[in-house]
């Protein structure tokens, strides 16, 4: 990671004075928060756009006996479609998934068609083998009553719900929503409430012909992952790469609150969601895994400063629940900016690493923007998009590239390929429907940072 400028990012915190106490052992197992800004140095006399980043990593989980215990519902569509070699997949990677739970863990499994069907009540999943007997019984039929299935899910869940545990409803569909809400909204409303009850949702979308917009809403608010599964083949492992992040929650229940000074507007956040209220940001994140880094971008307007001077940008203060630690700890770190009258000080001071990350969310959201042209039927308008994307993270990369900053390069060289090949495709009809599901993954996946791919 790129050192920053001591104008830049000064951290405090009680991780820090802890560490400093007691050892380096409590700072390996605190998160860390790091806060940037793109420009730290600005041009002087003139308001400007500036943009703030503020990101969490959290700290390693060395030992599978000392990871917090998890509460997870597997909710199972066995709708008619299902059937043959999907449904055989599915009950493969559910148990799969079984095999991995430890006995301290609680599981339950709700199956779904035309009703809803608790196959596992909520129970510790000790007695593995006669929940995997039951996942082998499964046999596909009937409609498709997503919404109650993800309800009865989360009321299995919240038979047991804790908060020093990972409580996860995992739903995993093929089809359209056809019994009951069925909606993206509906979905979105449902998942806005489970999280304020400390429950996130995942969800994984198998084929072509389930609804992208409706499962990407869902694990978005939901504080979970989405995953487009083009084959059956692929499920055991996408469910063990969920798994893989399930098993490693090391931090939950976070507050990150942004207080901005009085020179300093809040314009918007890019790619998360948040409260904006005068100066101050909050910014809700569910869970965060070990050694997982979680940024958020905040764009911001600075007014206008003389040259050679400092003004302060923002406080950062972050709480949340240490499951390790089994603590509820805070970190807190100040963050300002420099003016300048020199364009070759200004330019020096760039962080390369910060607009990466920035670029990633800023083409994402225009990735989002060529769908729905690409949905209005406004073909060409979106091709321009996507390849205004590719131009743009190419231009990063190699920027990127030159400067030694290698930590982000792996992403902007995937997510440039990704809006290169969607420019050449989107023209095609008959890709169109497989083509919108990988991209609405993408657009999530970049989002919500997660480590699986496309």
């Amino acid at each position: 990671m790129k050192p920053a400028t001591s104008a830049c990012r000064i951290f405090t915190g009680s991780w820090l004075i802890l560490g400093l106490l007691f050892g380096s052992n409590l700072h390996a197992e605190q998160v860390q928060l790091d806060v940037r800004l793109v420009n730290p140095t600005i041009k002087s006399g003139a308001k400007q756009t500036n943009y703030l980043r503020v990101a969490l990593t959290g700290f390693d989980m060395p030992s599978d006996k000392e990871r917090p215990p998890v509460n997870v519902a597997l909710v199972l569509d066995r709708s008619g479609s299902m059937s043959g070699e999907k449904i055989a997949r599915a009950k493969e990677a559910a148990i799969t998934a079984i095999n991995r739970l430890s006995d301290q863990d609680i599981v339950s499994v709700i199956l779904y068609d035309s009703n809803v069907e608790v196959l596992v009540p909520a129970t510790k999943a000790s007695d593995r083998e006669s929940i995997k007997a039951a996942i082998r019984s499964v046999q596909a039929n009937g409609s498709t009553a997503l919404f109650a299935g993800v309800s009865k899910g989360a009321a299995e869940v919240r038979k047991f719900l804790a908060d020093d545990q990972v409580n996860r409803v995992i739903l995993l569909s093929d089809g359209l929503a056809n019994v009951g809400p069925k909606s993206p909204q509906d979905l979105e409303s449902l998942g806005r409430s489970l999280i304020k009850e400390g429950i996130s949702v995942s969800t994984l979308g198998l084929g072509l012909n389930y609804n992208e917009d409706l499962m990407v809403a869902l694990a978005s608010v939901g504080g979970g992952n989405h995953a487009f599964i083009e084959q059956a083949d692929d499920l055991v492992a996408v469910f063990n790469q969920e798994f893989d992040g399930l098993l490693s929650v090391v931090a939950n229940e976070f507050e990150i609150n942004i207080d901005l000074d009085p020179s300093v507007r809040p314009v918007r956040l890019i790619g998360s969601e948040g409260d904006i209220d005068g100066q101050s940001v909050h910014i809700p994140l569910a869970q965060l895994y070990a050694k997982q880094e979680r940024y958020f971008i905040l764009e911001t307007e600075i007014d206008a400063g003389e040259s050679d001077t400092t003004r302060p940008v923002a406080d950062v203060a972050v709480k949340y629940r240490n499951l390790k630690t089994e603590t509820m700890d805070k970190l807190t770190s100040h963050v300002e900016v420099r003016f300048s009258d020199s364009d070759t000080e200004i330019e020096k001071a760039r962080d390369l690493e910060i607009l990466a990350y920035c670029t990633l969310q800023v083409t994402t959201e225009r990735n989002r923007r060529a769908t729905a042209l690409r949905d209005a039927g406004q073909v060409q308008e979106a091709q321009k998009l996507l390849r205004q994307n590719a131009d743009e993270l190419s231009v990063v990369r190699l920027q990127c590239a030159d400067a030694g900053v290698d930590v982000v390069l792996p992403e902007l060289s995937q997510v440039e390929k990704s809006n290169s090949v969607q420019a050449e495709s989107i023209i095609d009809v008959k890709k169109w429907g497989m083509l919108r599901k990988g991209m609405r993954a993408m657009q999530n996946r970049v989002e919500q940072q997660q480590t699986y791919g496309e």
